[in-house]
């Protein structure tokens, strides 16, 4: 049996059919690992929504019950880009609490896959870029405050840095962060994560797995954490819509094998969220697959 799976079916929530952002992708992704196999109903877990004391452990009450309640002002809707109906808040809330879940099953398993989760754009009081609460600075957050460790690594590939992540965590010794993105996309001001790569536009696979191959294993060295929540965004993909970097999907997924490796070899447990992507669904769904593929292989490499 592979690594565990969060899912819930609800994360694809219904938006117009003219929206940009392909909701439908987590359940088309679902639906895809089950075909090859990569998903069996032993590995899945269904998260519960993230109870209101772990989200305000980073996201203020103002701020969350204004989006529940749909009473955001115009600005910060336009500056997520995402309407507040019910059922996204409620897929919202669920994302959430799949990511800590995803963390604790990784603590326990060694590596654990989330089926949505990466939303990295969202600052305490505000979202921004799709991203309404930050999943992976929540998940750290509650983990910081059982006890359950005292040091954590994010690896932000996202083609765009994970600039609320670092924000959040920029006074926060026991959370390192690492964000390795194009430096000339989205957002347009960077914040500044403990280490950051920024990358040039154009950047292919070789040169690109050159500039993280030997960093993310000194990194870890270095840090030691003891869970590492790895971003695996397929949008540095050469045919990606809103990246600039020209990785193929060999690309990604050696980039995927490299991070898994070089935290499994270390016995640094690792949870990895599927991040940004946007293309055509039948594309992109394939691209999101690849990191499961990759925890799969990992994961038996390494006797887990």
């Amino acid at each position: 049996m592979g690594p565990p799976l969060t899912y819930h079916p609800a994360y694809s929530a219904p938006l117009p059919s003219s929206h940009r952002f392909p909701m439908a992708k987590f359940r088309l992704v679902h639906q895809l690992l089950h075909q090859q196999g990569l998903a069996s109903p032993e590995q899945l877990h269904t998260p519960l929504p993230a109870p209101r004391r772990c989200l305000e452990l980073v996201h203020g009450r103002t701020y969350h019950q204004a989006f529940a309640r749909n009473e955001l002002t115009a600005a910060d809707q336009r500056r997520i880009g995402l309407p507040a109906t019910l059922p996204l808040v409620r897929r919202t809330w669920l994302a959430v609490g799949g990511t800590v879940l995803t963390a604790r099953l990784a603590l326990r398993n060694g590596v654990a896959c989330h089926l949505a989760g990466g939303t990295h754009h969202a600052f305490p009081d505000h979202g921004s870029g799709f991203c309404i609460f930050n999943d992976c600075a929540v998940a750290a957050q509650v983990l910081l405050a059982e006890g359950a460790v005292q040091r954590l690594m994010v690896i932000d590939l996202d083609v765009h840095q994970g600039d609320a992540t670092a924000a959040i965590f920029a006074d926060e010794p026991r959370v390192f962060t690492f964000s390795a993105h194009c430096a000339s996309n989205f957002p347009l001001r960077k914040q500044r994560s403990d280490v950051d790569l920024p990358l040039a536009d154009g950047l292919e696979d070789v040169d690109y797995l050159r500039a993280i191959g030997d960093l993310i294993p000194e990194l870890l060295d270095q840090q030691l954490p003891q869970l590492v929540l790895y971003n695996a965004g397929v949008d540095p993909h050469r045919d990606d819509r809103l990246g600039r970097l020209c990785l193929s999907s060999d690309g990604l997924i050696n980039r995927d094998r490299l991070v898994l490796d070089a935290c499994l070899r270390r016995g640094i447990p690792v949870a990895t969220v599927i991040g940004g992507g946007y293309d055509a669904l039948e594309p992109l769904v394939k691209r999101h697959s690849l990191v499961f593929r990759a925890a799969a292989e990992q994961a038996r490499l390494h006797g887990i």
